[in-house]
């Protein structure tokens, strides 16, 4: 896996993976925000079609059936499963055990555990996102997470002009002071991406015009700045560019508190165990009211 960020400032993690803290045993005595991305060859298509007969439940099996086109149907599998067994380490459950549901607006929860629950499974949150051949999971703890991954390749120049008109106006600049091609298209799914991954964490999904917020960008920087929509000005964000992949973007946006250590953990294919996660730090919060930002 080449991880690179995007923008450089993101530190790229080292070339082999290190050990990875236990739950709970992370520095500042918080919980680091965990990420995995798995390509589509990452689980041969029979093992998913094994691993969902015994995984996911019958309103997910339901589902599967349901795609007209196997690379579909491979598709939802995988990201099903992923999703199963990742949980499953950070809870402590047996994979089938686990109960997702579904907020009104399609935004899939997992059950709280029974008090007492292993390892602390009831405060679980999660976030799925897949384009261009990958599934991208987010799982947090005791806050809200949004993912979001796209591929430049997979992006038109109509598509692009498109998403582009979306965005609010000082984006909509940004993005067309960069070359015509490849730069400019990398602007837009950058700013993409990070509207996506936020509104996915506030749970709102197309519900929040994409037009009401914005973000200041920097090509060595970053997110310099955010501005956020009118009902959410009191708490900062912290938000997450990366290229793990050549030109396979991935943004990813948490709230920010005190309490949270300030650690993103990486992990590449499918999540058969941990050792593969890697470790470096997230970036500092951005937006809310300069009273509620951290020390």
């Amino acid at each position: 896996m080449t991880t690179r960020p995007a923008p450089p400032t993101t530190p790229a993690p080292a070339p082999e993976p290190g050990p990875v803290p236990a739950p709970g045993a992370v520095a500042g005595g918080g919980e680091p925000v965990k990420l995995w991305l798995c390509p589509n060859d990452g689980l041969p298509p029979e093992v998913a079609g094994l691993l969902a007969t015994h995984w996911l439940d019958a309103q997910e099996q339901k589902t599967a059936s349901r795609f007209l086109f196997e690379r579909d149907r491979r598709q939802y599998l995988l990201a099903h499963t992923l999703v199963r067994r990742a949980l499953a380490l950070e809870a402590g459950l047996a994979e089938a055990e686990l109960v997702i549901w579904r907020s009104a607006r399609g935004r899939p929860f997992l059950r709280p555990a029974a008090a007492g629950g292993p390892r602390g499974g009831s405060q679980l949150d999660f976030n799925l996102s897949h384009a261009g051949g990958y599934s991208l999971l987010g799982i947090v703890r005791r806050h809200r997470i949004g993912v979001d991954v796209e591929r430049l390749e997979d992006r038109d120049e109509r598509a692009i002009t498109t998403i582009v008109r979306t965005f609010a106006a000082p984006e909509r600049e940004w993005v067309a002071r960069a070359a015509a091609g490849p730069a400019r298209d990398r602007r837009a799914l950058r700013v993409w991406t990070l509207k996506e991954a936020y509104s996915k964490a506030r749970g709102l999904g197309l519900g929040l015009p994409f037009d009401a917020f914005a973000f200041t960008l920097d090509d060595e920087r970053g997110v310099r700045a955010f501005t956020p929509p009118a009902d959410d000005t009191a708490r900062p964000w912290r938000f997450v560019e990366l290229e793990p992949v050549p030109d396979v973007l991935v943004a990813v946006a948490v709230p920010a508190d005190e309490a949270q250590d300030p650690v993103l953990h990486l992990g590449y294919g499918f999540p058969w165990s941990r050792a593969a996660l890697r470790s470096f730090p997230l970036p500092g919060p951005v937006g809310g009211h300069p009273s509620a930002l951290p020390a």
